[in-house]
C-alpha cells in the first residue's frame, strides 16, 4: 500500500507541477481564474464558441489543439481543485466538450463558419462606416482600424452569432418536441378510439343473442295478449248456436 501512496502522491505531486508550470507560463489564469472564466454569467452563451473555451486561435493545428486542451484539463481538473470539486466539474466538462466538438470536423467547420460571419459582418460595417464618411468629406480613420479594437468588435458580433444559432436550434428542439408529443397525442387517441369502438362491437355481438331472445318473447308475449284479447271481443259462438 505503500508504494500505492507513494505513486498517488507523486501524481498529485506531478499534477501540482504540471499546473504550476501552466500557471507560470500564462500567469493570468490559474485554476481559480480559468474555472471562474469557464463559469462566468453568460458562460452558457460565451461557452458556445469552442475556440473561444480553449483559448486558441482559430487557425491553430490539430497538434497545438491537443495541446491547449491537455493543459486546460489540468488546470481545470476536479482532482487539483479539492476545494471547489462541484464548480471544476462543470469547467472541465465545457472544456471537454469544447475540445471533442472540434476534433468533428463537421462540427469546426460550422464554428469556424460562424467566426468567419462574424468578422466579414464587422469588415463590411467597417466599409460602409468608410463610404460615409468619405462623402461627408470627413477624415477616413475609424476606432476599428486599431487592430484590438478591431478583434473586440469581432469577437462580440461572434459571440452574438452564435448566441442566435442556440436560440434558434431551442426553438426548433422545442417545436419538434411540442410536435412529437401532439403525435403523441394523436396516436393515443386514435388507439383509444379504436380500443372503444372495438369494445363497442365485441359488446354488441355478445348481447346481440340475448336482445334477439329477448325481442322474440317480447313478441310472443305480445301475440298471446292480442289473441287473447281477439277471443274475449269475439261473441262466444256456441252460446248463440244454442239461443236458436
Amino acid at each position: 500500500s505503500n508504494d500505492a501512496e507513494n505513486t498517488a502522491a507523486h501524481h498529485r505531486n506531478t499534477l501540482q507541477f504540471k499546473v504550476k508550470q501552466i500557471e507560470k507560463r500564462d500567469s493570468v489564469l490559474t485554476s481559480k481564474q480559468q474555472i471562474d472564466r469557464l463559469l462566468r454569467p453568460g458562460a452558457s452563451y460565451f461557452n458556445l464558441n469552442p475556440f473561444e473555451v480553449l483559448q486558441i486561435d482559430p487557425d491553430a493545428t490539430d497538434e497545438e489543439l491537443k495541446k491547449r486542451f491537455r493543459q486546460l484539463s489540468i488546470l481545470v481538473h476536479p482532482d487539483k481543485n479539492q476545494d471547489d470539486v462541484d464548480r471544476a466539474q462543470l469547467a472541465f466538462e465545457a472544456v471537454d466538450k469544447a475540445y471533442k466538438m472540434l476534433l468533428e470536423s463537421e462540427h469546426k467547420k460550422k464554428a469556424l463558419d460562424v467566426i468567419h460571419a462574424g468578422k466579414e459582418y464587422v469588415e463590411h460595417m467597417m466599409s460602409q462606416k468608410r463610404k460615409q464618411l468619405k462623402k461627408d468629406g470627413k477624415p477616413t480613420v475609424m476606432e476599428e482600424d486599431d487592430p484590438e479594437v478591431f478583434r473586440q468588435a469581432v469577437y462580440k458580433q461572434t459571440m452574438k452569432l452564435f448566441a442566435e444559432l442556440e436560440i434558434k436550434r431551442k426553438e426548433r428542439e422545442t417545436k419538434d418536441m411540442h410536435e412529437r408529443k401532439r403525435q403523441r397525442e394523436e396516436e393515443i387517441e386514435t388507439h383509444e378510439r379504436a380500443k372503444r369502438e372495438r369494445e363497442w362491437q365485441k359488446n354488441f355481438e355478445e348481447t346481440r343473442d340475448g336482445r334477439v331472445d329477448s325481442w322474440r318473447s317480447f313478441q310472443s308475449k305480445g301475440k298471446t295478449k292480442k289473441e287473447k284479447n281477439r277471443t274475449f271481443l269475439k261473441p262466444p259462438k256456441v252460446k248463440m248456436e244454442q239461443r236458436e
